[in-house]
């Protein structure tokens, strides 16, 4: 973990790719957040009396790309948008990063849908390969 911590503190930015279980990351991220951000100097965050200071100021924006069955509107406005309002303006602000970007692509059935779901699944595909990730 202290290699991935290191390419933390070294980059300008970050992508997340993840699935979406019952309208949240799954435990697998949570993991992972806990495990890699370290609370202390020089490490992720610090945390005192006044609250936790972000120490990962160098990852200037980050993105965040899901994939759920739901659709993106139904995770924003029905079931509290916790990616929004937790993962991003909560936990990666904690750590340092200013500004996030979520890309969602929701209606996922495995490989079910026929026709019509697989052209708009190659779409999206085509619109994240083209995507100039800015940091």
């Amino acid at each position: 973990m202290a290699a991935t911590l290191d390419a933390l503190l070294a980059a300008d930015g970050l992508i997340v790719i993840t699935p979406l279980r019952w309208n949240s990351i799954p435990g697998m991220l949570k993991g992972f957040i806990d495990k890699v951000m370290k609370e202390g100097e020089g490490l992720t965050h610090t945390v005192s009396a006044r609250g936790v200071r972000g120490e990962l100021g160098n990852l200037r924006r980050a993105y965040v790309l899901t994939t759920s069955t739901s659709p993106k509107a139904w995770i924003r406005f029905r079931n509290g948008n916790a990616i929004r309002r937790i993962l991003m303006n909560q936990t990666l602000r904690q750590l340092g990063v200013r500004r996030s970007t979520w890309i969602h692509h929701g209606l996922v059935r495995g490989g079910a849908g026929g026709r019509r779901a697989r052209e708009r699944h190659e779409r999206y595909l085509a619109r994240i390969r083209g995507m100039n990730f800015r940091f």
